[in-house]
């Protein structure tokens, strides 16, 4: 399934190590014909760190997309009720997006843009960035695959020896996830060899 013309959401969370594949992500969604609308979490909107200042990706995310990023919960309350998106996608979804969204805790801009998305049974695709999926995570993990309308990119183990509970999701197979995800399956394999 082609991707041109659908409404894609796209969330940013606070693993900010995987931004530069989060953009390249993004600006591959743009030139695929897509519209594409950004969603920033609160940390990713305020937070500077070794890779890059929050003010920075806010401004990318406009330029690639020709649209302001939503930044608050109640700017992301509407997508729900205006069944604003094809497919929804969380890049990088954190552990702590993981465990609150498995636990249905709805505080901040990403997580009301997930369950207002959720609402209309379209598909929410997830781009795990975590450093525990293998520790407290995983039993988060193990909820969302069995949910309806979640999907995952495919991923694995990032460094096995240094950070054995790590995983982190592979983003040069987001574009065929998100197309498996419109047509109501996971992309396989899910789980990906270090």
């Amino acid at each position: 399934m082609s991707l041109k013309g659908k409404s894609i959401g796209f969330v940013f969370t606070g693993s900010f190590c995987t931004y530069r594949q989060a953009f390249r992500e993004l600006e591959k969604l743009v030139e695929a014909g897509a519209q594409v609308q950004t969603v920033f979490s609160d940390a990713a909107q305020s937070i500077d760190s070794r890779f890059g200042a929050a003010a920075d990706f806010l401004e990318e995310a406009g330029r690639i997309t020709g649209n302001r990023p939503i930044r608050t919960i109640p700017q992301a309350e509407p997508i729900g009720p205006g069944s604003l998106f094809d497919l929804l996608v969380i890049l990088p979804c954190t552990g702590n997006t993981l465990a609150k969204l498995a636990g249905g805790i709805t505080d901040s801009p990403a997580l009301m843009a997930a369950k207002a998305h959720l609402r209309n049974e379209k598909p929410l695709v997830l781009s795990i960035s975590t450093n525990d999926a293998l520790g407290m995570n995983m039993k988060n993990i193990g909820l969302l695959l069995n949910a309806k309308h979640i999907y995952f990119v495919p991923f694995g183990q990032d460094h096995p020896v240094k950070k054995p509970n790590s995983m982190i999701a592979r983003t040069e197979f987001l574009l065929p996830a998100l197309e498996a995800a419109l047509e109501g399956r996971q992309y396989q394999p899910v789980i990906c060899g270090a």
